[in-house]
């Protein structure tokens, strides 16, 4: 498979990982209401895309490193909240 594939493969994953997030993370964003929310679940998510940041640092994959900054960011955000917001 040709290189661009593989590339195109990868940007679209990271792209629909991520946008997956961002109905939630505005929702929790302004309404600050996390009760129904698992602590443990976003904070297990938030570990694997920190993971999976590094790996894609180390194989050298822009896609897989923006999306995952991007999920950090998301995520990042409801897990402060929820951990302020209980």
């Amino acid at each position: 498979m040709a290189p661009w594939m593989i590339e195109t493969i990868g940007m679209l994953a990271a792209i629909m990982g991520t946008i997956g997030w961002l109905p939630q993370a505005m929702k929790t964003i302004r309404t600050r209401e996390t009760k129904d929310l698992s602590l443990w679940t976003n904070a297990m998510l938030l570990a694997a895309v920190s993971l999976w940041l590094v790996y894609g640092i180390m194989i050298g994959s822009w896609p897989v490193v923006l999306g995952n900054i991007v999920s950090i960011v998301l995520v990042g955000a409801i897990v402060v909240l929820k951990i302020r917001h209980g």
